[in-house]
């Protein structure tokens, strides 16, 4: 294995490899002790997945339309569980310093109370930071670990119905305690008889029925919610609604879980990166409701203190993992759709290992396209560019006045520097551009969001695995990294003569992040602090004042 992590100079900090390849390295990007080797070719339970995967798609759109008369009796609970949530705000916090933190938690204690789908949705909604208000997105984090375990037996009944065998014709040991609950599924360590160690990753009982309910509530509520209260004026409920359909229906399914993780895995091994490990899952123990794979080992994401004991270069470890997600994303149209610390772990060796696979991004070529001008024009400095690229991945609709947009935004004019705001400026600021935005039919297309989200968490981690990286160096260093590996095939993509360059323009990147002109040309993660830092303050100080 490798010693020291996974540094060195651009680009083979982030292929390096020294250990013998296993015998199915150019199928993925998986451990080098294979307890199986992957034929894509031979797994039977990936016949059909592209009709599966199409028709799961296009039932999107009637579950997120809002339905004449709800599910009764699960709407019931539903109205007395946030409606409670709602009153108990209004009645307590309204109107007072502690009006959305209480909002906030009101609203999370209602969605543990409901179960598992809106577990679920308070999950995505904590992986939103810098979309959702601060105080929801920390509040909803507490929904990541507080999901009650099924009991062993119902676990049991839904192992052995899928499989077809009793459990100890399948597994040597199985334990009974879950590694992890979370809301659509558990997970168990087991082994198998045939001697190999494995993760067996089971669907709760009854949650595909009551994810539809729940839906069909979702979206008979979230209209009436719009303007009604702080949170869901910034979050726009249907959008969100629309948002965890497309997410959750997916994940019912185990078997596109398993095709997800053979494309991320052929993706990295197609560019090289081999810092990046996608556990192999099992050739034949895969079905609609159980997933068996491989079971890796290693850090916590968030054990700084642990990685940098033994060595790991912790700032390259979050550089290798910006960088395959992009490639995934910008080259290849696919991408791990929900990065938070709970779904990585770090090997001794410095490589990262993906986890959980059940909500990737996927793109058709001309989203794929969209989302490389989107990246690549915003550091060329090219604003009507990256408007066309919004509305090519459907942020806008497609008759959208473009240079209406720039011109009511004031997109052509200098940048507003948001630390120079006063409070009630930034206040005014933000909802002239939110009502305008939703006047334009903005809405955040499902890829979009699981893309920011991912940014957002990368930022965060930031703050933990590379406090003193210079932000402005190093997008320089990324984008001279996909220049010199990628700018021929990125020239062809966005129609320039070959060996064309897109330059990179540092004073549109510090523009985009509301840097003013006479900022320099350093940015430390010290400085994103206490820019930041700077603007809560600002906000907290236009809410004492109501």
């Amino acid at each position: 294995m490798q010693g020291g992590g996974v540094g060195g100079g651009l680009p083979s900090r982030y292929r390096a490899s020294v250990v013998p390849a296993p015998a199915d390295a150019d199928v993925g990007a998986f451990s080098d002790a294979p307890p199986w080797l992957v034929d894509p070719g031979a797994l039977t339970w990936r016949r059909g997945l592209a009709g599966v995967r199409a028709r799961t798609a296009a039932s999107v759109p009637r579950l997120a339309t809002p339905p004449r008369v709800p599910p009764v009796g699960r709407f019931v609970a539903v109205i007395a569980g946030v409606g409670g949530a709602l009153a108990g705000w209004y009645l307590g916090e309204r109107g007072t310093e502690q009006s959305r933190a209480g909002l906030s938690r009101r609203l999370r204690q209602a969605f543990e109370r409901l179960g598992s789908t809106y577990i679920k949705l308070g999950q995505i909604v904590s992986g939103g930071e810098g979309l959702f208000p601060e105080e929801l997105v920390a509040e909803f984090k507490l929904l990541r670990d507080r999901v009650p375990a099924e009991p062993f037996d119902d676990v049991r009944v839904v192992v052995e119905a899928e499989l077809g065998r009793a459990l100890p014709e399948v597994f040597a040991t199985f334990d009974e305690v879950p590694l992890a609950a979370a809301s659509i599924a558990q997970v168990h360590a087991a082994t198998l008889r045939t001697g190999e160690s494995v993760v067996v990753k089971v669907q709760r009982p009854g949650i595909e029925r009551r994810v539809r309910a729940d839906l069909g509530s979702m979206a008979w509520l979230a209209p009436r919610l719009v303007g009604r209260i702080p949170v869901a004026a910034l979050a726009n409920p249907p959008a969100l609604v629309e948002l965890f359909a497309e997410t959750i229906v997916e994940e019912l399914d185990f078997r596109l879980e398993a095709e997800n993780m053979l494309d991320i895995g052929a993706v990295l091994a197609r560019v090289g990166i081999r810092n990046t490990i996608v556990p192999r899952p099992h050739p034949t123990l895969v079905t609609r409701r159980v997933l068996v794979m491989e079971r890796l080992h290693g850090y916590a994401f968030d054990d700084v203190e642990g990685m940098q004991a033994a060595g790991i270069d912790t700032s390259a470890l979050l550089r290798s993992g910006l960088i395959s997600f992009l490639e995934g994303a910008l080259l290849h149209g696919v991408f791990h759709g929900d990065l938070h610390g709970g779904n990585l772990f770090v090997f001794p060796d410095g490589r990262t290992a993906l986890l959980d696979f059940g909500i990737t991004g996927r793109l058709d070529e001309r989203k794929r396209l969209a989302f490389l001008r989107l990246l690549v024009l915003g550091t060329a400095g090219d604003v009507r560019g990256q408007l066309r690229a919004l509305r090519d991945l459907g942020a806008f609709p497609p008759d959208t006045d473009l240079e209406a947009v720039i011109a009511d935004l004031g997109l052509d004019g200098p940048v507003k520097d948001p630390t120079t705001m006063s409070a009630d400026d930034l206040v005014a600021e933000l909802r002239e551009v939110t009502t305008k935005l939703l006047g334009y039919g903005a809405r955040a297309p499902k890829e979009l969001m699981l893309f920011v989200k991912n940014m957002m968490f990368l930022d965060g981690a930031t703050a933990s695995l590379a406090p003193d990286l210079d932000i402005l160096g190093e997008v320089a260093h990324i984008y001279a990294y996909f220049q010199e590996t990628y700018g021929e095939q990125i020239a062809a993509d966005l129609g320039l003569d070959p060996g064309a360059r897109v330059e990179l323009d540092l004073e549109a990147v510090k523009a985009g992040m509301g840097l003013g002109e006479d900022w320099g040309d350093s940015l430390t993660y010290a400085d994103v602090r206490a820019r930041r830092e700077v603007i809560r303050r600002r906000m907290d100080e236009h809410r004492r004042k109501r």
